[in-house]
């Protein structure tokens, strides 16, 4: 800074929480004095200034420093933490410095862990392209960062065949700034333990009860529960209930209009009525197909010495002229040599026998919905991107700076879900069909047909043929998020590319695209994905997919699993008994002795609740405490991206007050910023 004097603004708090405004540098831990600049005849070096933390116990303070020589312009500012008996971190938010002329302030944003005695070097805010720096300093600066990255993000190799992940054992093995703050930390596990418990007083309260009804499921029907899912309870075996979920439920993925009858639907002799219902639906494009054809042949688990089983289901829905879907036809397994016609099942036939046909599809639903379209097109999607970030792009670029907010906390509950959702033995083994290994198998097969543009919603829509379909409430916001999130990205990059020569000269931006396509994805450009970009275009269509799925996408394939899966008979983890043959041999000992058990339904209720409900660090898409640009230009793009998402929010909630079912998924206040769940 030039002139006469400088003075730095710093705050220490406990517990990371960015709850405050101004210029702060942040600390879990006490200091028994504020940040000082190096003593007389220990300058740092031209365009530095040299902060160091003395810790004692913890606490927050605020202070100002004034710092009486003229430190020129600063570009640097680096913040060392001094050793101490208690080897505690700290965490810095940023650090502002304050010129001696009005308005001349200079942002060091920060948001890392300050270690042991480690010294962090923080550049000024100014985003900057690699090869257009004006300081050659900063460009060393960049490399030297991103080859210490290298070292500390490293990538793994889960399962073979599936998306690499961060190499990490358990989540203590996570870099020190991917991990939980404590406050979420604190959540996740008491959440945990107060869903075990919950659990147990559940399967205790059961001992003495029946367990042969379908109003026997009311025995564990308390706790954690909501009006939606209230009334999922008390509708859930009408057909209209059921062919909503696939427009505006937790999946709303699977669903495409029909362009012809499915070569897999063969109608015997005898249902020449049922085929000309559907070929008059097929003629008024009111003809629906939700196909489970990735199930088939995915081996089911065995829990406890029993058989489980899964089923390929195939459900025809037509749309009335109310709007409404409803299903016409279910066909539980496809063809096959041994059952070259197999079975279908009617809205007519005894309703028991309909009533299990659907529970059929609504638990094949179930494993699509948690592996391909939540864990593996949101988590492990977002991971990729993640690591790649943190691999090839120092914290200097204006991407960096775009992304780093929506992957905050990734990393940890990708990890923590491998080794306590997934792991052999874990929740998935013990209580869901695909568990036991069918769920790496049908991963493998959901990564197969993942493309490029299954991920962006004005390609999949129009590929399914919902564009414009009467109550598609998914679509209808997924859109408007994708638009809304697409002209910020395009405001931020606009900004620092303002040519196609620019993002092609870019050599940091190309790695990252080739890092995440060719590495992360395991070679996934035969799929649609990019080994490089060659335009603005190109790049902010990437990029909007990358913050959509990390932010809107997950909001809408997670927020709704409490609401729809509470009431177990609804969406069953699991089958325990093998699809029907007949119909007039369905009875509610059928349907029951198919259903989860009171264990496993006691299991399925605490889970989705511990993984659908809201967290108590929520941070709203878009409105992220990080200040990552110091470039006024940025923050005005962010603050127009803020105003966009509360105008969509003012629409959604007029229209969903006319709603029976509101649909509240992609209200903007209800995405979280990152997935962190």
């Amino acid at each position: 800074m030039s002139g006469g004097g400088n003075e730095g603004g710093c705050l220490w708090r406990p517990c990371q929480r960015r709850l405050h405004k101004g210029p702060l540098l942040s600390c879990p831990h006490r200091t028994s004095d504020p940040p000082t600049p190096p003593p007389a005849g220990k300058t740092a070096s031209p365009g530095t200034l040299l902060l160091s933390l003395r810790v004692l116990v913890p606490q927050e303070k605020e202070f100002e420093h004034d710092i009486p020589e003229d430190l020129g312009p600063l570009q640097f500012v680096k913040l060392r933490k001094h050793h101490s008996l208690v080897d505690n971190a700290w965490f810095c938010d940023h650090i502002t410095v304050q010129g001696p002329v009005a308005f001349q302030e200079a942002t060091f944003p920060c948001y890392r862990w300050v270690q042991a005695d480690s010294v962090l070097c923080l550049p000024e805010g100014t985003a900057r392209l690699a090869g257009n720096n004006a300081l050659d300093v900063f460009q060393k600066h960049r490399e030297k960062e991103l080859k210490e990255r290298r070292q500390i993000y490293c990538w793994a190799t889960w399962k073979e065949g599936l998306p690499l992940t961060i190499a990490a054992g358990c989540e203590d093995d996570l870099p020190a700034n991917m991990r939980f703050h404590e406050e979420k930390r604190l959540d996740f596990e008491g959440t945990l333990k107060a869903g075990a418990l919950e659990m147990v007083l559940k399967h205790v309260y059961t001992l003495l009860s029946s367990w042969n009804c379908f109003e026997d499921f009311d025995h564990i029907f308390w706790g954690q529960k909501n009006t939606l899912a209230e009334k999922v309870r008390q509708r859930w075996q009408d057909d209209e209930l059921f062919g909503y979920q696939f427009l505006n439920g937790t999946n709303p993925m699977l669903l495409r209009r029909c362009t012809s009858l499915p070569s897999r639907l063969v109608l015997p002799s005898g249902m020449e009525e049922l085929r000309t219902q559907l070929e008059k639906e097929l003629q008024n494009s009111s003809l629906f197909e939700a196909d489970f054809i990735l199930l088939d042949g995915i081996p089911a688990n065995v829990i406890r010495g029993e058989k489980q089983y899964l089923a390929a289901p195939l459900v025809m829905l037509k749309m009335d002229t109310s709007g409404k879907l409803l299903p016409m036809v279910i066909q539980i397994q496809p063809p096959s040599p041994s059952s070259p016609t197999p079975p279908l099942f009617l809205p007519s036939d005894p309703p028991l026998a309909w009533l299990l046909a659907k529970s059929w599809v609504r638990n094949s639903d179930f494993q699509l919905h948690q592996l391909q379209y939540h864990l593996l097109n949101t988590h492990l999607l977002a991971e990729v991107i993640a690591v790649a970030t943190m691999r090839c792009l120092p914290g200097l670029h204006p991407v960096f700076k775009l992304l780093i907010p929506h992957i905050r906390y990734t990393m940890e509950i990708n990890t923590r879900a491998r080794t306590q959702l997934l792991p052999d033995g874990g929740i998935f083994d013990k209580a869901v069909s695909t568990g036991g290994g069918g769920h790496v198998h049908l991963l493998r097969r959901a990564l197969a047909q993942l493309t490029y543009c299954s991920l962006c919603p004005p390609n999949n829509l129009a590929d399914r043929g919902l564009l414009g379909t009467p109550g598609a409430l998914y679509a209808c916001d997924a859109l408007r998020l994708w638009e809304i999130t697409a002209r910020y990205v395009e405001g931020i990059i606009h900004l620092f590319y303002r040519g196609d020569d620019i993002v092609r000269g870019d050599p940091e931006l190309q790695a990252w695209c080739r890092e995440i396509t060719e590495v992360g994805l395991c070679q996934a450009q035969n799929r649609g994905f990019p080994i490089s970009f060659q335009s603005q275009n190109q790049l902010c269509h990437f990029l909007t997919m990358c913050v959509f799925t990390c932010t809107a996408q997950h909001g809408a394939i997670n927020q709704g699993q409490l609401d729809w899966y509470a009431w177990v008979p609804n969406a069953p983890c699991i089958m325990r008994m093998p699809p029907p043959t007949t119909k007039e041999d369905v009875t509610v000992a059928t349907v029951m002795g198919s259903l989860p058990d009171v264990r496993q339904a006691c299991l399925q209720m605490v889970i989705t609740w511990h993984l659908g409900r809201r967290q108590p660090d929520m941070v709203p898409l878009g409105h992220h405490k990080e200040k990552y640009f110091s470039d006024p230009k940025a923050k005005s793009v962010l603050n127009q991206f803020q105003t966009d998402l509360e105008n969509l929010e003012r629409e959604i909630t007029a229209r969903n007050e006319q709603l029976d079912l509101p649909y509240e998924y992609l209200k903007p206040s209800l995405i979280e910023n990152s997935i962190t769940i």
